[in-house]
This record gives C-alpha cells, structure tokens and sequence, in this order.
C-alpha cells in the first residue's frame, strides 16, 4: 500500500507543495507573535489568551458564511484571495515589529484580521481536497495534508526559536509573508480540467439548508458534539505550550521551539499513520481517540521534568491529530458532496471556533494556577466528553437495531 499514492495526483501535488512553505511559515509566525506578546506583557498568560482569543473568534462567528462561499463559488479563486491577503497582514505587523513601533494593541487588531481571513481559508481548503484528488483518495489526501502540516509544525517552531535568539521576532514574520507565495503559485500552476468539481446549484446556497441536512443525521451530529468538546477544552496549545516553558520550566526561546517541535513531531507520526485509511472510520475510532488524547494529555500535566514533558507532549500530539484526522474523515466522507463545503464549515467553527472560549478559560486557569491545570482540565473533560458521545451513540445502535427488528417484513412469494 503506498502512503503517498495520492501524491500522483499533479494538482494535490502542486497544492502540498506550496502548502509545506506556508503552513511552516504560520507556525514560525505563532511562536514569534506568542513570544511577542509574552515580552510585551511580562509573561501575562491572559493577554496571550486575549490574543488568540480574538484570532480565532471570526471562526466562531464567520466560518458558516466562509462554508456557503466554498459551495458557491470557485475554491481555487477564494484559497489564493485568503492566501494573498494572509500575506499582507502578516507583512504589516513585521513592518511595525522592524520599526519598534509595535503596541499589544497592534497584535491583537492583526490577529483578529487574519482570523477573519482564516473563517473563509479554512472551509474553503478542506473541501477542495476532495475536489483535487475525488472520494477515492479523500482519506489519503487528508492524511497526507496533516502529515505536511505537521512537518511544517516540526520545522517552523524550531527554526523560529534559532531565528528570534539570534535576530528577533521581526525577521520571522517576514519570513511568514513570503512563505504565502508557496501555496499562491501552487494554486495558479493547476490544471482546473483535472479538478473533481461537483455541480453548483442554480438557485442561492443557503446555510440553513446545510444546517437542515446536518441536523438530519445523527452519524454526524454526534462526533461534531465530541470535536466541540475537545475543541473548547484541550485544542488549547497555542496558548498551553508557550506557558509550560515560560512560566513551569523557565525556558528561553529556543528551548520552547523544542517542546512545540515534539508536540508536532507526535502529530506527524500520527498523520502518516492514518495515510494507510481506506474509508469511512467507525464511531468507536472517533471516541477511542478523544478518550486516548485525554488520557495523555493528563498524564503530560504532571510531567515532572522539561524531558518528560517533550516526551508527553510528544504523545499528546499524536493522539490530537488522531482524533481530529478519524472526526475529519468520518464526517467528511459520510457528508453529500453538494453539502460538503458547509459541513466543513460546521466542522471547522467547532474545532477552530471553539478555541476563544477556551483559551480565555484556560488563560484564566493558567494565571490562577499554573500552566499544568490546562493540561488537566483538558484531559479530564477529554476523557468525560468521549465516554459520554460513545455512551449515546451505543444507544442509538441499540434503538435503530430493535426498530429494524420490530419493521414489518416484506414476504417474498415462494418461487414456483
């Protein structure tokens, strides 16, 4: 079987291409403006959490409509709009780093921009895979999408800790607006004949009629109600990771692009484990492995050394991008292409929208405490959340199993 085989594919190969340069640049460009923040705040865990707050609140109120956009119009246009304009900001706040002119209030107003950016990117991006490479190698390609991210994930932090010990924040985020480009001339080099491209309706794509669709089926409903959970409570690592080693280890830069390295580095082995998938995964999968995220993600909250936290948050990783890739593609493949985009949407404003919320929690949690009680909160309401969806969905098993039973039966006339 060959992980890689969707890789054949000259548009997806184009798009993970360009993909691997910007998404390294975005996470160099996290750890610059999270260490930013930290040295303009005296380590302040709730202004970091202001930040990331209002970088992903557009998602909570704006991925909806980004989800109607995908349905409706060109997919490759929106990416290399979203892409363009993600550039530009990120170049306007280097500007104001480079020139010492930069303010809190700076950071937050980019953040909040880039999030509005993002709501229509995101949605936009997991539906046009299934369009680049078909159902077929949907699963593939999704994991193979995580397995880039991740390597970026790898690359990006650590090479962003060298860069900001030796030169500072501002360099770094010019480094992240260029790296846009990457996807841009990707995008601008497909074939459009060879994309997988469903036909649009004639009529307006209303979201509520997504929502209709959405609500009617309950083999989605109920790993989106999981993905919420997790999604408020443990997808915090934007902001859990740069207190562990600020505030519990008291690292510097470098050290701290370390432990995010190992945290990627367990998302990339995940990635490239679930390339071998083939299909639709079963609820069970979905739940095993929010429960097994939770489970880690506990257990890394006590770590009691800097190497045993790499080594936790390592496993934390990997069990994030197990979680989210078997929710991604139980949801994406069990969703009518035509819905698609909106579904994503759904999915997205939940994983990602979700995090505003969180994050002010945790920051709040965080301050009061320490760093570790976000990984405990997390994991425990992980753990909880996942026993619970597996519970009802049992149930549902159980409730359509009996009226399957007790449905009358059609008796076939006995052959002569």
């Amino acid at each position: 079987m060959n992980p890689f085989r969707s890789l054949s594919v000259r548009n997806f190969r184009l798009f993970a291409s360009g993909q691997l340069l910007s998404v390294a640049g975005t996470w160099m460009m996290v750890v610059a403006q999270d260490w930013l923040v930290l040295e303009l705040t005296d380590d302040s865990a709730s202004a970091l959490g202001i930040v990331t707050a209002l970088q992903f609140t557009p998602s909570l109120l704006l991925t909806l409509l980004g989800g109607r956009l995908a349905d409706r119009y060109d997919k490759r246009l929106l990416l290399t709009v979203a892409n363009l304009a993600s550039g530009m900001l990120a170049l306007g706040l280097a500007v104001l780093v480079l020139t010492d002119g930069v303010v809190l209030w700076h950071i937050q107003l980019f953040a909040l921009a880039l999030g509005v950016v993002n709501a229509v990117e995101m949605p936009t991006r997991l539906a046009f895979v299934s369009e680049m490479v078909g159902p077929e190698l949907l699963p593939n390609a999704s994991a193979l999408s995580a397995a880039y991210f991740n390597v970026a994930r790898v690359a990006g932090p650590a090479l962003a800790g060298l860069l900001i010990a030796a030169f500072g924040t501002g360099p770094v985020m010019v480094v992240n607006a260029v790296s846009y480009l990457g996807t841009v001339v990707g995008l601008r080099m497909m074939r459009p004949a060879e994309l997988h491209r469903v036909t649009r309706p004639a009529t307006g794509t209303r979201i509520v009629d997504g929502l209709r669709y959405l609500a009617s089926r309950e083999d989605l409903t109920l790993p989106l109600a999981l993905v919420a959970a997790v999604g408020l409570c443990a997808m915090n690592f934007q902001l859990t990771l740069p207190l562990l080693a600020r505030t519990v280890f008291h690292t510097d830069a470098a050290a701290f692009g370390l432990l995010t390295t190992a945290f990627a580095a367990g998302s990339l082995l995940s990635a490239l484990v679930t390339t071998g998938r083939r299909g639709r995964p079963a609820a069970g999968l979905v739940t095993g492995g929010a429960f097994g995220l939770g489970l880690v993600m506990t257990l890394t909250g006590w770590a009691p050394t800097f190497a045993t936290a790499a080594v936790g948050l390592f496993a934390t990783g990997f069990g994030a991008i197990f979680f989210a890739q078997a929710a991604n593609h139980r949801i994406q493949l069990g969703s009518d292409p035509t819905f698609r985009g909106r579904v994503m949407s759904v999915y997205t404003t939940i994983m990602i929208g979700s995090t505003p919320l969180g994050s002010l929690w945790v920051g709040f949690l965080s301050e009061r405490l320490d760093a570790r009680a976000g990984l405990w909160f997390g994991g425990i309401v992980t753990m909880i959340a996942a026993a619970t969806v597996h519970a009802v969905s049992q149930r549902a098993q159980a409730r359509q199993a009996s009226e399957t039973l007790q449905a009358p039966q059609t008796i076939q006339p006995t052959p002569r």
